[in-house]
C-alpha cells in the first residue's frame, strides 16, 4: 500500500496517508486512457456545423439557356454545385458525436491516470483546503509553496468550499473538481494533481475494484404462527319440494249417437 506525505498549505509535512493499492498502484493501461480521452472530447463537440445544399442556397430555378444549339455546356440551374455560390454536395450536417463508453473502461482509465501521477511523483496530498479569504492572491501563494514550477494544476476537494471555488476560477491553468466529477482527461491534461486528504480517501474507497460491498445486517425474524383455518359454515338445508298436486284425470269425450 503506497504511503504519501500529507502537507499543509505552507508546504510543511504534517503527517502521512495510506492510499489504496487498486487505485493508486494499479498497472497503467495506455489504451484505456486513449479511449477515455477520445470519448471525453467527442462528448464536448457541439456538432452545429452546417452547409447549404442545392435546394437551400439563393438563386433562381429556371434554366439559363436552352439545352442545344448555343455551343455552351448544358446547365439546368444556377444553384448547381458546379457553379460559384452553388450548393455544397455531401456537406456536414448537425449531429451528435457522443457515444456510450463502457463503465469498466472509464473506471480503469481513472485508476491508470491516478497511478501514473503517483508513479511520476506528481501527486500532492494536502491536509485541508482552509482558506481565510476568497482572494486569488492567497491561493496563488499557497500553490507556489506546494509546487511553484508547475503551470497547470488540478485541485480535488470534497464537498463545497466557497473560498476555494472563488479563488481558483480566476487562475489560468488551475481547475477545481470534486471526486465524483473527476475525468481521466483532466488528469492527463494537468501536470500536477493536488488532492485533499478526504478526497484521496474517497477516491480510494469508490474506485477500489476489490472492495466488498457491505451487506446490511438483518436480524433473524421468527416465522409467523400459522393462521388457524376458519370453520366452514354448515350448508343450509334446502326446503323439501312441495308435494305435487294430483292431477285430475281428463274427462273422456262423449260419443256421438247415430241419428
Amino acid at each position: 500500500m503506497p504511503v504519501v506525505d500529507v502537507v499543509n498549505l505552507d508546504g510543511k509535512k504534517v503527517g502521512q496517508a495510506d492510499l489504496a493499492d487498486g487505485v493508486f498502484a494499479a498497472k497503467v493501461n495506455p489504451h484505456v486512457l486513449h479511449e477515455a480521452a477520445r470519448w471525453y472530447l467527442a462528448e464536448r463537440r457541439a456538432g452545429t456545423h452546417k452547409t447549404k445544399g442545392r435546394s437551400e442556397v439563393a438563386g433562381s430555378g429556371r434554366k439559363l439557356w436552352r439545352q442545344k444549339g448555343t455551343g455552351r455546356a448544358r446547365i439546368g440551374s444556377i444553384r448547381s454545385p458546379l457553379w460559384r455560390k452553388g450548393g455544397t454536395v455531401h456537406g456536414p450536417k448537425p449531429r451528435d458525436y457522443g457515444y456510450r463508453l463502457p463503465r469498466k473502461i472509464l473506471l480503469g482509465a481513472l485508476r491508470s491516470a491516478l497511478s501514473a501521477k503517483l508513479a511520476e511523483e506528481k501527486l500532492t496530498v494536502v491536509d485541508a483546503w482552509k482558506l481565510e479569504s476568497h482572494k486569488t492572491k492567497a491561493l496563488r501563494q499557497a500553490l507556489m509553496k506546494l509546487d511553484g514550477g508547475t503551470r497547470t494544476m488540478l485541485l480535488v476537494e470534497m464537498g463545497a468550499n466557497r473560498n476555494l471555488e472563488l479563488a481558483s476560477r480566476n487562475l489560468e491553468g488551475v481547475k477545481l473538481v470534486q471526486p465524483r466529477l473527476l475525468e481521466p482527461y483532466d488528469l492527463l491534461r494537468h501536470d500536477r494533481l493536488i488532492v485533499s486528504k478526504d478526497a484521496a480517501a474517497k477516491l480510494g474507497s469508490s474506485l477500489d475494484p476489490e472492495r466488498a460491498a457491505a451487506a446490511p445486517l438483518v436480524e433473524t425474524i421468527a416465522p409467523a404462527p400459522p393462521v388457524p383455518k376458519a370453520a366452514k359454515p354448515a350448508p343450509k338445508k334446502s326446503p323439501k319440494p312441495a308435494a305435487a298436486k294430483a292431477k285430475k284425470p281428463a274427462k273422456a269425450p262423449k260419443a256421438r249417437g247415430k241419428d
